[in-house]
């Protein structure tokens, strides 16, 4: 059963990373982003895409740990 779930991982990592490559492979069109009158430098909407993405997922748990250490803390204040 282990190796199972060893295998199903394995798999699903490879499909995740075979879509993440041919996503990239056919967005190589450049654009550049302009934003308040900064503009950056002309990169492929997939280098942008990517970034956004991993971006979202750093600052999700990093807003879920301060929201629960926030709520630890009142806890904690409340019980005293």
């Amino acid at each position: 059963m282990r190796n199972l779930k060893r295998l199903l991982l394995v798999l699903f990592v490879m499909a995740v990373a075979a879509v993440v490559l041919l996503f990239v492979l056919e967005n190589q069109q450049s654009v550049a982003l302009v934003l308040f009158g900064w503009s950056a430098p002309a990169l492929p909407v997939a280098v942008i895409v990517l970034v956004a993405l991993l971006l979202g997922l750093a600052v999700g748990p990093l807003l879920g740990m301060y929201i629960a250490l926030r709520a630890k803390g009142r806890a904690r204040r409340s019980s005293v």
